[in-house]
């Protein structure tokens, strides 16, 4: 089975091909999880040259489409390609490129396309006929979770007879580490230690997991918050809501921006990461949290349940609730799994090599053979 990923938003143009790894660490990572199942992939990537790049035994084909003036002709680059390696299955990245997708099967209409989402927005009413046509025979899509893919299917996007599969949007290469040598580090401390990583707006909800912690405090006099963000539109509502209370105040301590190498080591630190999301197609942070033993407190949001096992590892609560947030904290203080157990649900749920399984359960699907 021959796997071609294709990736149609191309790099800067400035950036030379071996520098756009560095900018895009994350174009090799479902690559690699797809190949880790013994899969050969190749991937196809929109650029300003022409070049082929092998990584882990995975061939980059980077594509010239510069001079291509419309969809039809950049959709003739790709087929060629695409039919010069032989590929089996043509895994579009991205629900935004389906008139790209569909150039190509005017060139290549025997060719299987299986769509993945990266937090895809449903097109304005007036655009649905056009992605119900681009959409017409697609072979599958993949969601983090099935219950995502309710608004296109509800708007006739995507058909009935499409196939659906339910496939974490990626992975993590965060380990578990030492805990005490993370928080010698971090100056992380707190019983239970609880981290936040995410931005400080209204989809986040920042408000209302301080008003759980406040709940929660009472009952759970050690705990401590740690909060690392990056854009903050809420900042000074937060600032505010901290030193009017003095259940918060001494407890919740604000980081700010944080190098992403950094933040291994805070969730490393942890003993419980907390999110207050209304929405996500995946979750990175969660993601990241779990490979690094942090229990799960997170709101019972569709994708959340997916990379929790619908709540088997974590505690869920529903989004803007800050009483069952309350709960879901003393919950988690009072007997949670180890930071073992947690790790051991990655590696077995969510890990490079878990999600390469799924995948290619997907692409045996699409071709009608059983699971390599």
């Amino acid at each position: 089975m021959h796997i071609a990923q294709i990736n149609f938003l191309p790099p800067p143009k400035e950036l030379a091909v071996a520098d756009v790894f560095a900018h895009w660490p994350s174009l090799t990572d479902i690559p690699d999880a797809a190949a880790s199942s013994g899969i050969k992939v190749s991937v196809i990537q929109a650029a300003a040259r022409r070049e082929r790049v092998t990584r882990n035994d995975i061939d980059y084909h980077f594509i010239d489409t510069a001079k291509a003036k419309t969809c039809i002709e950049r959709g003739y680059q790709f087929a060629s390609q695409l039919d010069q390696i032989k590929a089996d299955v043509l895994h579009v990245h991205g629900l935004n490129f389906g008139e790209d997708a569909f150039a190509i099967s005017h060139y290549l209409p025997r060719l299987p396309v299986l769509f993945q989402d990266h937090a895809d927005r449903l097109p304005r009413w007036w655009r649905r006929p056009l992605w119900r046509r681009w959409y017409a025979n697609a072979a599958g899509v993949a969601f983090t979770a099935s219950e995502l893919a309710h608004p296109f299917t509800s708007a006739g996007v995507l058909t009935t007879h499409t196939k659906l599969f339910a496939i974490p949007e990626s992975s993590c290469r965060f380990v578990l580490g030492d805990r005490a040598a993370a928080r010698a580090e971090t100056g992380l401390y707190g019983n239970p230690c609880v981290a936040w990583v995410g931005h400080l707006n209204d989809g986040k909800d920042p408000l209302t997991v301080l008003e759980g912690v406040a709940q929660a405090a009472a009952q759970v006099p050690d705990l401590q918050l740690w909060c690392a963000f990056g854009s903050a539109p809420l900042l000074q509502q937060v600032q505010q809501r901290i030193a009017s209370d003095p259940r918060l105040a001494g407890r919740v301590h604000l980081l700010g921006k944080v190098p992403h190498a950094r933040i291994e080591r805070l969730m490393q630190s942890a003993d419980v990461f907390v999110s207050g999301s209304h929405a996500e197609s995946c979750g990175y942070a969660l993601l990241e949290a779990m490979a690094c033993g942090a229990f799960p407190v997170v709101t019972a949001i569709p994708s959340f349940r997916a990379l929790t096992g619908d709540g088997r590892m974590g505690e869920l609560w529903r989004r803007g609730d800050a009483a069952q947030l309350a709960n879901a904290l003393r919950c988690a203080a009072g007997g949670r799994p180890s930071r073992e157990q947690v790790r051991k649900h990655f590696d077995d749920n969510l890990s490079f090599t878990a999600v390469g399984r799924k995948w290619a359960g997907a692409y045996a699907q699409v071709l009608g053979r059983s699971t390599p």
